[in-house]
């Protein structure tokens, strides 16, 4: 046979070769540990002395977990936080007041008589308003002004609840505490809040 001939024949046979793999890679993979030789997984004896507990050792007491869920509609207005324990209603100042001002606007009221009929619900006797401010301006305005925004909110909570049995916890925060960043107005916005929470029913 000549050296073409030869040449010929092994291209001919690594085409062939090629072909047949190529069609094998195209076949769907086998996640590990599933294939037809894969052993058994290892088998656990309930009995070994190193899965117990030490002579006089005893399980903590079970708890169940504060899982928080987080609500905040579209605008972004406004936001509601519930864990097992609480539950938090954060609104942005510019719902409830105008720039710079401490008065309730008309549809704040509505706002806010939703969150009572909440607090209702849960019969919460102990609810905490806390005001927040950005970073714009004097620290000092922003204690203030976020105190009196708490102060408002509290006056109107208390006359919707109409009910002397509840203690109210009324603190401005000014600019600490943000939730978003001050660097955009994005943020800011997020940060001139009303924030109202109180205890869940245990029921």
């Amino acid at each position: 046979m000549t050296r073409l001939a030869l040449a010929v024949s092994a291209l001919i046979a690594a085409n062939i070769y090629a072909a047949g793999t190529a069609q094998a890679d195209d076949s769907p993979s086998v996640p590990p540990g599933t294939e037809a030789s894969a052993s058994a997984p290892v088998e656990v004896d309930p009995n070994d002395p190193d899965l117990k507990l030490p002579e006089g050792a005893t399980l903590a007491s079970p708890k169940v977990l504060d899982i928080k869920s987080v609500v905040e509609d579209q605008s972004g207005d406004e936001r509601r936080e519930d864990t097992n324990s609480s539950v938090k209603f954060a609104l942005q100042a510019e719902v409830l007041f105008g720039k710079d001002s401490a008065k309730l606007s008309p549809d704040a009221k509505a706002r806010i008589a939703a969150i009572a009929e909440e607090i209702k619900k849960q019969n919460a006797t102990n609810v905490r308003v806390f005001g927040f401010t950005d970073n714009l301006g004097s620290s000092a305005h922003g204690d203030v002004l976020s105190k009196q925004r708490a102060n408002a909110v509290q006056v109107v909570l208390s006359q919707d609840l109409n009910d002397a049995s509840i203690t109210f916890e009324v603190r401005g925060y000014g600019e600490q505490y943000p939730i978003s960043s001050n660097a955009t107005e994005e943020g800011r916005k997020k940060n001139r809040r009303v924030e109202v929470s109180f205890p869940r029913s245990e029921s």
